[in-house]
């Protein structure tokens, strides 16, 4: 099926201008370290049928983190953009993570929050604090989203188990290697977090975990449908983690991929990864 033919709401996309925001991660990663504006990434992902998006904090210095927020979310209100929601940056590590919040919520485009975890000490999550935290989220009604390394899967499960009612969402499959092949433990980890009724999975930037010198359908196939089998139709959203999937992949071959592994799926479950499950989950 072409991607004409089936809509997609992109969960997972970042935008950055280095000219108002400073990035220190991306000192590490040269390929990536340029701005990457919103016209960039509607011409990357122009004739792949991406109706909607979901703006996702690229993890700006943290004294940027409220001024970030606020820009997406004036950028958001423009009926000219795609975006229909804005994941913000916040650190529920801190005491002053409520006070953060009464600054930004109550924006209807306001739809989650994240605070990527593989960039700080392991501890980071497993305060009563930060628990507490991300329970806090329901009250705002607010997604929070789980951005951990492979290896830190058992911290992310512990982080579940203390927030039942919140609503939760898996990054990128729970980042496995791909491109080492390496399905355990992370089958039993994403097992053991499917096992959680509050937690979706997105199916987000996996391909920048692969090998660019082999087909990208071929070595993501395992973990998509792992995932698939465990968290089912209803609990995944897709994403694509521009400009990060650059650095294997374009924008079209990852869309590529992902239909080609689901192209045997009822049209019904493909619309649910793809878009539906997405309208749900943050409300667009």
């Amino acid at each position: 099926m072409s991607t004409e033919t089936v809509p997609f709401i992109d969960t997972h996309q970042h935008l950055w201008d280095l000219t108002k925001f400073q990035l220190p991660w991306l000192k590490d990663v040269p390929a990536l370290n340029r701005s990457y504006l919103l016209a960039d990434y509607l011409a990357e992902s122009k004739g792949c049928n991406v109706g909607k998006t979901i703006y996702m904090e690229v993890d700006v210095q943290e004294s940027q983190q409220l001024e970030e927020a606020r820009a997406l979310l004036k950028m958001a209100d423009d009926p000219q953009t795609p975006i229909e929601g804005v994941i913000a940056s916040g650190r529920p590590e801190s005491e002053d993570f409520p006070k953060y919040l009464d600054q930004i919520a109550g924006h209807k485009k306001l739809k989650g929050i994240r605070r990527v975890l593989h960039v700080v000490p392991d501890e980071t999550s497993q305060s009563p604090l930060f628990a507490e935290n991300v329970r806090r989220l329901k009250q705002y009604g607010l997604t929070y989203d789980i951005c951990v390394a492979a290896r830190q899967m058992p911290l992310a499960i512990e982080l579940t188990r203390k927030c039942p009612e919140a609503s939760l969402v898996l990054d990128h499959c729970g980042v496995p290697d791909v491109k080492g092949r390496a399905l355990d433990p992370w089958r039993g980890h994403i097992q053991q977090i499917a096992s959680f009724p509050n937690v979706v999975c997105k199916v987000s930037g996996v391909i920048a975990y692969a090998d660019p010198t082999r087909p990208f359908a071929d070595q993501l196939r395992p973990f998509v449908e792992h995932v698939l089998e465990c968290f089912g139709w209803d609990r995944v959203v897709w994403g694509s983690d521009w400009p990060v999937c650059k650095l294997t992949a374009s924008y079209r071959q990852w869309v590529d991929a992902a239909l080609e592994i689901t192209k045997n799926a009822r049209p019904a479950d493909r619309a649910k990864l793809f878009s539906k499950n997405a309208e749900r989950v943050y409300r667009v």
